[in-house]
Order: C-alpha cells, then sequence, then structure tokens
C-alpha cells in the first residue's frame, strides 16, 4: 500500500492530466462546431461547448 506522502507526489501529475485531457475535449469540440457536416451537429457541439465553459458562481 502506498503512504501518504507519495499519493501526494502523484498529485501535480493527476491535475496535469486532467486538465489536458479537459483542453483535449475542448480542442475537439470547438473543432467539431466549426467542422461539422450539418447544422444540427454543429449546433449539438456548440451547445455542449457552452456546456463545457459555463462558468459557476461561487
Amino acid at each position: 500500500m502506498l503512504e501518504s506522502a507519495q499519493l501526494l507526489s502523484y498529485a501535480p501529475l493527476v491535475g496535469g492530466s486532467a486538465a489536458l485531457l479537459y483542453t483535449g475535449v475542448l480542442f475537439v469540440v470547438s473543432l467539431v462546431s466549426v467542422l461539422a457536416p450539418t447544422a444540427e451537429r454543429r449546433k449539438d457541439a456548440r451547445t455542449t461547448l457552452a456546456i463545457l465553459l459555463r462558468r459557476r458562481s461561487r
């Protein structure tokens, strides 16, 4: 079993990986919202992008 100090050393790696994955998803959805062959798919992609970029109130 890993000790807590070892687990903490993985935190930046996990955080960076999550940020990179999120950025990749935003990039792909942005491309689909512009390049999709049908208007329906472009609209769905723009809606998804709006959901992903929505700011949460604090």
